[in-house]
């Protein structure tokens, strides 16, 4: 705990000046705890009332907000200034529905934009249901029953109906996770299978390049059927709708061409028309053929709010006026400075996972501000290639170069996370190596306190500090 001057005084930051003047007791001064100050001063009116003394005047020195932000499966404290605390932006969490099943039955009976899913299903023979892997917090084991309860009404055999879990370039699932995803009764019941990413089938190519090679099973299917949960995506704009089919049950070529577009003007989260990227996935899941979706809307605690069925793009941007709502925050200005934390655990498990919340600061500070990220990072960076350019790179300029000559799947984050870092003094408070955490261009630091206090007396009295509790998911925009 640091000393500051306070009245020609030494007075440690965390406590401050009262002054009680009062004509009966004269001038006081009592040095308190600013976390009790607002207590203090309502006790104290109190008694000086009780007592018949005239209250003339109750002042303090400066005044502390205490903030207090996850951090791996903990959290840590931070004391801001009043006088340089600009905003603090949460997730503003619409409450979970009373019935999970009862809301996905209440979508499939009031589709948008297309025909009832029992209507679409007459006559099938060959249903593919689209499911997200387990890096994933959709929750298939609710969507899934009552889908496949309607597609049996109408006559589909269980035999005629596959889930497929779209793993992108994932690994593939035990049976056991499987299992797990889609409920055990779902399991015995339908054949589930992962996605082959060397077991595609080419359908067609997008008018921007993009070859459309789809895992052969869900390519040969006579109707399909996308599900999963929505929420930002820090360059495709957000998950859900066409996004199970493509990245999810794609070759590696198709994926690593569209994910090329992530360096083009307009690929940024909660922005999906315009979009070049989301804009390529939705041509290939029409070329593909996705003839209906059922999206799940979660709060920060991945509870349903929402669930929206029916076209894959109507139903799809319904979604997400309620992700707009839930996450994104307009603010007046950009900060000079930006605290933010990843929203804990596994938010913050690795480097690789926190890019989102580091891309997500960025879009609220101001060139040449600071950032002052936590992230516990107990799993370290958390991927190979994503590790090597971070270290081979002798400035962070160069991932950035490196990237547009060549796309590689990993090294990308590399590249997003450098120009960050090429716009703003990014301190990092993580469980890193304080010399690894330099030769990755980032400022170590002890705690977020230490960061602040330094950053603050860098810029001054008139410092903007703006706060994102859960930065992976809050998405701030300049209006």
């Amino acid at each position: 705990m640091s000393l500051k001057k306070i009245n020609d005084l030494d007075v440690y930051i965390n406590y401050v000046p009262i002054v009680i003047n009062d004509e009966t007791l004269g001038s006081v001064i009592i040095f308190q705890d600013v976390t009790k100050i607002q207590k203090y001063e309502q006790r104290t009116r109190s008694y000086l009332n009780a007592k018949k003394h005239v209250y003339n005047k109750f002042e303090w020195g400066e005044q502390m907000k205490k903030v207090t932000l996850n951090y791996g499966k903990s959290n840590k404290e931070l004391s801001i200034p009043e006088k340089n605390l600009y905003e603090i932006l949460t997730p503003m969490d619409l409450e979970k529905v009373a019935d999970d099943s009862g809301e996905v039955r209440n979508a499939l009976n009031n589709p948008i934009g297309s025909v009832p899913l029992k209507e679409m299903a007459q006559g099938k023979k060959n249903v593919i249901i689209l499911a997200s892997d387990i890096t994933r917090p959709s929750p298939s084991h609710i969507l899934l029953p009552p889908i496949i309860e309607e597609l049996v009404e109408v006559g589909v055999d269980y035999d005629n109906i596959t889930i497929v879990f779209g793993l992108g370039y994932h690994r593939k699932h035990t049976e056991d996770e499987k299992k797990k995803l889609v409920g055990e009764e779902i399991y015995n019941k339908v054949k589930c299978l992962d996605h082959d990413i060397d077991d595609c089938l080419y359908l067609g190519t997008t008018k921007r390049g993009v070859p459309v090679e789809v895992f052969k099973p869900v390519a040969k299917k006579d109707l399909l059927i996308a599900t999963g949960n929505l929420e930002f995506h820090y360059k495709a704009g957000y998950s859900g709708g066409y996004k199970a089919l493509h990245p999810g049950v794609c070759s590696k070529r198709t994926i690593e061409t569209n994910h090329k577009m992530m360096i083009q003007p307009g690929t940024m989260p909660g922005k999906a028309d315009g979009n070049p990227m989301r804009e390529d996935i939705e041509e290939a899941g029409q070329i593909a053929g996705v003839d209906f979706i059922v999206n799940a809307v979660l709060n920060n605690n991945k509870e349903i709010v929402k669930v929206v069925a029916g076209d894959p793009i109507k139903a799809h941007r319904e979604g997400t006026k309620y992700i707009d709502k839930m996450y994104k925050r307009v603010i007046g200005e950009k900060a000079d400075i930006v605290v933010a934390s990843c929203g804990g655990y596994p938010k913050d498990i690795n480097l690789y996972q926190a890019q989102k919340g580091l891309d997500n600061a960025s879009f609220a500070v101001r060139d040449g501000g600071t950032i002052i990220l936590l992230a516990e990072c107990r799993d370290g960076l958390g991927e190979k290639t994503f590790e090597d350019w971070m270290l081979k790179a002798k400035s962070p300029h160069e991932p950035v170069e490196w990237i547009k000559k060549d796309f590689i799947l990993g090294a990308h984050k590399a590249a997003f996370i450098c120009a960050v870092l090429e716009r703003a003094k990014v301190y990092l408070i993580s469980s890193l190596d304080e010399d690894f955490t330099k030769e990755i261009f980032f400022t170590p630091a002890s705690s977020a306190q230490a960061a602040l206090d330094e950053a603050l007396s860098q810029y001054g009295d008139k410092a903007k500090v703006l706060v994102l509790t859960n930065a992976n998911s809050t998405v701030p925009y300049v209006e």
